[in-house]
Order: C-alpha cells, then structure tokens, then sequence
C-alpha cells in the first residue's frame, strides 16, 4: 500500500476517532508502518482540523441521563449619551444560561434565566412536538407577536428592538411593564403546506395570563389571547400579521378598580436574498381609551458575507394618535463585525427627533457579545 493512501486513511480513522488518535500512531510506529515524522504531521493536522469545526460550531452539545444542551452568552455594552443629565458609561447588557432538551423526539424543554442586574427566569417551558403542523407549548415563553419580538436577543441585528416593539409588545415602554415579551400560558403552533421541503405557513395561537414574567393572574378570571400567522411563498420572503386582545391587570387603568382593554394589531413582511435584507412592521396598540401606533423599516448590506455588515433603520413611533407634536422618531445607522458564530461587535448611531420641544439625545452604541 502506498505511503500516502497509508496517510489518507488513517487521517480518516483520526477525524472519525479523535479519541484514540494516539494510540492507533503509536501501534503504527511500533510496526514501523509510518515514521515519528509522520506521525507528528498527522497529530498537527487534525488538531488544526478540530480547531477549525470547532470554530464553525453554534452549540456544543452535553450529555447526561438525558441529552440536553447548554448555551450562554454575555453581551457588555458602552453608551455615549447626549441628553443632559444622563451619565454614558459601561453595562452588563445581559448575561444569560439557557438549558434545552428532549426526554423523547415528542417531548421537549427549555429553561433560560438572564444574571445580568438581578436574577430572573426568562423562559420556562415544555414542548409536545405532535406533528411539523401541531406544536403544544406550555409554560412561560415569547408571546406570538411581531416578528422582532420574537428575535433571539444574541441575534439582533441592531442592538436595541425598535421603539414600537418596545412600547406595545410586553417590553420596556409597555404599559404592562417591562415582561421580556413574554408571559404564561400554553400555545399551539406548527409549520405546514411545504414546498420542496419549505414550509410555505407557519401560526401560532396562545392563551395567556396576561400579566407578566413569573406572575400568576389574580387580576380577574379573564385571558388573554395571541395570534400570529406568517407565509413565505418565496425563499428569503416573507409577510404576514399578529392580533392580541387582552387586558391590563397591573397598570392603573382608566376606570379605577377595574382592568382596561390592551389590543394590538400588527403587519409584518421582510426579504433577505444573498448579502442584502430588509424588512418591516406595523403595530397599532389600543389601551384603555389610548391609541397608539408605530412602524419601523430596517435593512442590512454584508460588504464582507458573514463577517462584516452594515445596516440602517427609520423607527418611529407615536404614544397617542389622538393628540398632535408627541411623536418621536429615531435615525439608526451602525455595523457588525462577525469575529464567528459566537462573537461579534456591533457599534449604533441613533439620531433622535422629537415633535414639540426638542430635547438633545441622540446616542452611541457599542456592544461585545461572547458566547458558547
């Protein structure tokens, strides 16, 4: 057998066997099959080898008396701020353990708590996988609305949500107060009419309590309900809506002593083809006797695929469409730059403007995110 079939195989049996590299070398050398030499070339190159897979991973699986996987991600941010009185500085953004897994291929979990400011529970749920079309969640986990609610936080593109989203999706402007976009509930959602392998639909319909992370509802006897369905005819294209009815238990309502109605009404469409994307939303909120509304249109160019991006957003945003001069409205502009599937840098530049008296605010960004 020729020397370099020799080589060839045994650097297949290495890459399939990683464990016990060394040993199958050191029979080879006691045989004089192949030299020291060789041997050493073999070892660096499949240590290269698992450097470079390694590197191209986004999970690394752990084993235990059931699979499960671990995952965690840190995210430290700077921000310069203009507005007066506000101090710009460092932050721990998030910092995150999420833990996920299969008892069966039907039954599933996940269980996600953020460390970053004080401890809290993020996402705590189990799965009833039935079918592609007829998924069962049940537990405390994203309410179905709005496609930029639904972003992972380690996967946004621009490093704050837009303002709509933040006001009327159960986060930090809502008048629910600030939930993560989550809440209680059980959902049933699914995938279906594929074409070549793509699902051409996908919904979502939940029942929830309606009062926040970690909450039970001792409010009243009502539910909240959600509904989001998208289609995507074309690959890379998508469209489609999100309702919610529900009802503001915790804030101070309209009426004293009684609960409010918290309607949303969302639309939503993107396309992504090779480097480039863009996408938007529309969302009109309803709380109490308040209307609200906001949309946003974002889009990203990678001038270096995978590695590095620049990208652009309107967002804008009005609290109280029955009222003039309160709308406000930012300018984004920033990059990321991709060190791999687990670190990137993103730097933001947010133009604010304001309608009535003006206010200088405008901001920077700059954020590090490291996981595993």
């Amino acid at each position: 057998m020729k020397p370099a079939l020799v080589l060839y195989l045994f650097l297949q049996c290495i890459f399939a066997f990683g464990q016990t590299t060394n040993d199958i070398l050191n029979v080879l050398i006691s045989n004089k099959t192949i030299t020291q030499q060789q041997a050493d070339s073999i070892r660096a190159e499949a240590a290269i080898k698992q450097q470079e897979t390694d590197a191209k991973k986004k999970a690394f699986p752990l084993n235990a008396s059931r699979f499960f996987q671990l995952q965690g991600y840190t995210q430290v941010r700077y921000q310069q701020l203009q507005e007066s009185g506000k101090n710009s500085g460092f932050d721990i953004r998030r910092a995150r353990l999420d833990l996920k897994g299969s008892i069966t291929p039907v039954f599933g979990y996940r269980l996600l708590a953020d460390f970053a400011g004080s401890p809290r529970l993020i996402d705590a749920y189990t799965e009833i996988k039935l079918a592609d079309y007829f998924t069962i969640t049940a537990g405390q986990f994203k309410i179905p609305f709005s496609y930029e609610n639904l972003v992972p936080d380690r996967e946004l593109e621009i490093i704050d949500r837009s303002q709509v989203v933040e006001a009327l999706v159960a986060r930090s402007k809502d008048i629910l107060g600030n939930t993560n976009g989550r809440d209680i509930g059980i959902q049933a959602g699914g995938k279906f009419l594929k074409i070549n392998g793509a699902p051409l639909a996908e919904y979502s319909v939940a029942v929830l309590n309606g009062s926040g992370v970690n909450v039970a509802d001792t409010a009243n006897s009502s539910k909240d309900l959600a509904a989001r369905l998208v289609f995507t005819p074309l690959k890379g294209l998508y469209f489609g809506g999100s309702y919610y009815n529900g009802w503001d238990k915790v804030s101070k309502p309209d009426v004293a002593g009684k609960s409010q109605v918290r309607d949303r009404l969302g639309f939503e469409a993107g396309y992504a083809i090779a480097r480039f994307s863009v996408r938007g939303e529309y969302i009109y909120g309803k709380d109490g006797k308040t209307n609200r509304a906001g949309w946003y249109l974002s889009t990203g160019y990678f001038v270096l695929p995978q590695k590095l991006q620049f990208l652009a957003r309107y967002d804008t945003y009005d609290p109280n469409t029955s009222t003039t001069n309160n709308i406000s409205t930012n300018y984004t502009v920033g990059g990321n730059f991709l060190f791999n599937n687990w670190s990137k840098l993103q730097i933001n530049y947010t133009f604010r403007t304001e309608e009535g008296t003006s206010v200088k605010n405008d901001y920077l960004a700059v954020q590090y995110q490291i996981g595993f």
